[in-house]
C-alpha cells in the first residue's frame, strides 16, 4: 500500500515569479552565462522563462535520470541523454526545477563541464533544505521536506496517485477525499475530472 506523503502544488505564476527572482539574482551575482542547459523533463520551463529574462537565444538539454515518480528513484543519477548542443568554452546555466538529493545536479554538473564548458553555474526555483549538495542559485527553499508538483506533472503525479490507491476507487468524491487527506492535495472537480479523463484507458468496442 503506498505510503501517503505531504505534497504542495505549484501554480503557473508562482513559476513565472519564481522564475523572474532566479533571473534577477542571477543577472545580480555578475555571472553571464552564454547559454541554458535545462535538465530535462522539469526544468524545461524554468530555463525558458530564464532565457527570456536574461535575454539569452541560446538553450540546450540534457536529460537526467532519477526519479521515475513521486519520491521513486534508482539507485543513482545518470545521463540518459546527453547535451544536444556544443558548449565548449562557454558560460553554461543549468536550471532544473527542484533540487532534491543534489545528485542530478551533480551528474549534469559533471557532464557539462566534461564537454569543455569554460564556467558552469546551477539554477533551481526549489532547493530542499535536506540536500547535501546546493545549486549555485535558488529562491524558495523548502526547509520540512515535501513532494512538490508542478503544473507540467499533475497528470504525471496525481495521476499515480489515483492508480495506487488501495483499494481502488472511481467515486471522484472519494478520490477528492483521499487526495486530500493522504497528500493534501486539494483540487477543484474540473481539474480532477481533466486528470481522470487523461489517465483511463477507454474501453474498446466489442471488449
Amino acid at each position: 500500500m503506498p505510503t501517503p506523503m505531504r505534497c504542495e502544488l505549484i501554480s503557473l505564476q508562482s513559476v513565472i515569479d519564481l522564475s523572474y527572482q532566479l533571473a534577477c539574482q542571477v543577472r545580480d551575482s555578475g555571472f553571464r552565462p552564454d547559454l541554458v542547459v535545462a535538465v530535462a523533463r522539469g526544468g524545461f520551463v524554468p530555463a525558458r522563462y530564464l532565457c527570456d529574462y536574461l535575454h539569452l537565444q541560446d538553450m540546450t538539454s540534457i536529460k537526467v535520470q532519477h526519479y521515475t515518480g513521486p519520491a521513486k528513484m534508482e539507485a543513482k543519477a545518470w545521463v540518459k541523454y546527453p547535451l544536444s548542443g556544443d558548449v565548449q568554452g562557454k558560460r553554461v546555466l543549468i536550471v532544473d526545477d527542484v533540487n532534491d538529493t543534489g545528485d542530478t545536479l551533480v551528474v549534469a554538473r559533471t557532464h557539462v563541464e566534461a564537454a569543455g564548458a569554460a564556467e558552469v553555474r546551477t539554477a533551481v526555483l526549489h532547493e530542499k533544505a535536506t540536500s547535501p549538495v546546493h545549486a549555485d542559485f535558488h529562491v524558495a527553499e523548502v526547509l520540512e521536506w515535501r513532494w512538490i508538483i508542478y503544473p507540467w506533472a499533475r497528470v504525471e503525479d496525481i495521476g499515480g496517485f489515483i492508480r495506487d490507491m488501495d483499494p481502488p476507487t472511481a467515486d471522484e468524491a472519494q478520490i477528492k477525499d483521499r487526495l486530500r487527506a493522504d497528500y493534501g492535495i486539494h483540487l477543484e472537480d474540473a481539474e480532477l475530472q481533466r486528470i481522470l479523463s487523461l489517465i483511463r484507458i477507454p474501453e474498446q468496442d466489442g471488449t
